[in-house]
């Protein structure tokens, strides 16, 4: 069985109401970590366990046939049977901003059916940014549609986003900004809205990325490894980390990207 509009609406307005639900509750933490440490991990991982649990707890009471995508996902075969939904809940991206009171984080939904993406989420309730899309449809943040950056090349005024030890692994020649704004759900989204032409992500996961592919996707860029081939978020259904370095871009500028970036390790 294949979800039909209607119910396709009906899902993706729990969805966009339990994620903002979800930033209500995560801004009673936002910022407390405890100033004598660099980073609070018991602020984060409490965080983390009530988001989760308040997820789990909306789910069960809209949609209780529905699955929680969990790591070392064991029944991942497409079925016959009837309709197989299951959300992936990424509770906190940028967490050390997060902690830190930098407004650059977010929690990111999504929404796949017999493993086939349906839509995809991603809130940021420090700056009230909200981007979502439905899978090979348009993608949005707020009510105003996202495409990718029409530049055909990179210039000096092109941007680049990364992780944060990216200048310990490349040797860059790329002619514009490099930047690291510390989430990368954020920089992929930024990338489907064209404020950047490019993003270097890397330690990502399935849950991490599953909504922000759908996302920049709908918005005409693509996830590519970097050696230019594509790249299979699905071949991570396992819910293993995934080591590969990966280039957000668009398909016209993707190429030249990865020309200006030399692996030294």
């Amino acid at each position: 069985m294949v979800l039909k509009g209607k119910e396709i609406e009906d899902l993706g307005q729990f969805a966009i109401e339990v994620i903002r639900g979800s930033g209500e509750k995560a801004l009673s933490y936002y910022g407390k970590g405890r100033y004598q440490m660099k980073f609070d991990e018991g602020l984060v991982t409490e965080a983390e366990i009530q988001l989760t649990e308040f997820f789990q707890d909306q789910l069960q009471a809209h949609f209780p046939e529905h699955q929680i995508f969990k790591n070392n996902q064991k029944d991942h075969e497409y079925t016959h049977e009837g309709k197989k939904s299951v959300w992936i809940y990424d509770p906190l991206d940028g967490v050390a901003n997060f902690q830190a009171g930098i407004p650059i984080w977010g929690m990111s939904l999504a929404l796949i059916e017999n493993f086939w993406p349906v839509f995809g989420v991603f809130y940021m309730p420090a700056t009230g940014d909200l981007f979502q899309a439905q899978a090979g449809n348009k993608a949005f943040r707020g009510k105003k549609e996202l495409r990718i950056s029409a530049q055909e090349s990179i210039n000096n005024e092109s941007l680049l986003l990364t992780y944060s030890r990216f200048h310990q692994h490349y040797r860059a020649t790329f002619p514009g900004k490099i930047r690291s704004l510390g989430c990368t759900a954020a920089h992929i989204c930024y990338v489907a809205m064209g404020r950047a032409e490019a993003a270097v992500i890397a330690n990502e996961s399935y849950p991490g990325l599953a909504a922000a592919c759908i996302i920049v996707e709908a918005a005409g860029g693509k996830i590519s490894k970097m050696d230019g081939t594509s790249f299979f978020l699905n071949e991570y259904l396992d819910g293993a980390k995934i080591d590969e370095h990966l280039l957000v871009a668009s398909p016209e500028t993707s190429s030249q990207v990865l020309k200006c970036l030399q692996k030294t390790s």
